[in-house]
């Protein structure tokens, strides 16, 4: 079976060719059109920017995964009718309907259908926070991680989910207010460190010495860690947003641009959400006795971040096995989308009318 996937939720125009032989999965093609650059100097994503963007990329993406070439090669020596021929030789199609930026979404969904009709094809509604977890199953065996606890860590989201099986989810706790990801967004603006703000301070952190051999003019800086010590398995990152703009204003401009203070601050930034997710995360796995801990979405690719989760799993909870894609199935792609459609389209009784998009869609 071909599937093809489209993922257009936020602001990555993504489209997969997957083909399956069984239970395994083959990636036949992932393509992704960023337009990080075009948001980058708002600070943050324009929704019906991210949406004309889309619509002016799917085209392009799609012609470049159906056939495997660069989109600078795709002119008028392309004719309609060759893609047209390759596009019959797909199964399915699957695309995102939710959580996401309802204007993206319905540009994906649009797209989709109308290629579901002139194709004579199914399309199924896939879920975006489900797919950063089943992406985690490429080509894996599966077996014997069940219950498992899920983080989904993301721009938008942050949810701590006990998932029993493949389709069967309960949310345990979710962010109150601002994202993970969305926090290293808006304290890497407050640095002056440009958009997107995770992989920013991320590169900066990784270069702040041992505590030790730390002598910053503006002394050691301790953020809070909100809510760790809470019974719940809710999470809040605006308190830390808040507490970076007033430590950052507190201090002399000589000092809040020197390379010093703003080292120690994207390290300090960097700890605190780390923190705070590994806690809640290791006491839901604890209480419900899981087998995995499996975690998806962009904050993910983090490598300070993914190094302390397997030590730490390792270490207190070695019964559980720890789950976490490659760095590039982390952040949005139609690759998980491919594999949720995958495990679902025996069970998908929509037609393509009901498909609607859903940007506050639950798991």
């Amino acid at each position: 079976m071909i599937i093809l996937a489209i993922e257009t939720s936020c602001d990555d125009t993504c489209i997969a060719l997957l083909e399956t032989k069984g239970q395994k999965l083959k990636i036949r093609n992932n393509i992704i059109s960023s337009q990080v650059k075009i948001h980058a100097k708002y600070g943050g994503i324009y929704p019906f920017l991210a949406k004309r963007e889309h619509q002016k990329n799917l085209p392009l993406v799609f012609k470049k995964a159906i056939k495997g070439i660069n989109v600078a090669q795709i002119d008028a020596s392309t004719s309609s009718a060759s893609i047209l021929n390759n596009s019959r030789r797909i199964d399915l199609i699957t695309v995102t309907k939710g959580p996401g930026l309802e204007p993206c979404l319905w540009t994906g969904i649009n797209f989709a259908k109308k290629l579901a009709e002139e194709i004579k094809k199914p399309l199924i509604p896939v879920n975006h926070i489900e797919a950063h977890i089943l992406v985690n199953f490429i080509g894996s065996n599966f077996q014997n991680l069940f219950p498992a606890i899920c983080l989904v860590v993301s721009g938008g989201h942050t949810q701590l989910i006990l998932m029993k099986e493949i389709g069967k989810y309960k949310i345990l706790g979710e962010t109150r207010d601002d994202a993970a990801g969305e926090c290293f967004d808006k304290t890497a603006r407050i640095l002056g460190l440009g958009y997107p703000g995770g992989p920013a301070i991320e590169k900066i952190a990784a270069k702040y010495p041992a505590p030790e051999q730390v002598r910053c003019g503006a002394g050691k800086i301790h953020l809070p860690r909100p809510m760790i010590y809470q019974k719940n398995y809710d999470f809040s990152f605006s308190g830390l947003k808040t507490a970076v703009l007033y430590n950052f204003k507190n201090h002399a401009i000589k000092i809040r641009k020197s390379k010093k203070y703003i080292q120690e601050m994207c390290r300090e930034i960097q700890q605190a959400i780390i923190d705070v997710l590994l806690s809640k995360t290791l006491k839901a796995a604890k209480k419900y006795k899981t087998k995995a801990i499996i975690l998806g979405g962009g904050v993910t690719a983090n490598k300070e971040l993914r190094k302390q989760f397997k030590e730490k799993i390792k270490k207190e909870i070695p019964y559980s096995k720890f789950c976490i894609p490659e760095a590039k199935y982390c952040t949005d792609n139609a690759v998980m989308v491919g594999i949720t459609a995958f495990y679902h389209h025996k069970e998908n009784k929509k037609t393509n009318k009901d498909i609607k998009a859903e940007a506050n869609l639950k798991i």
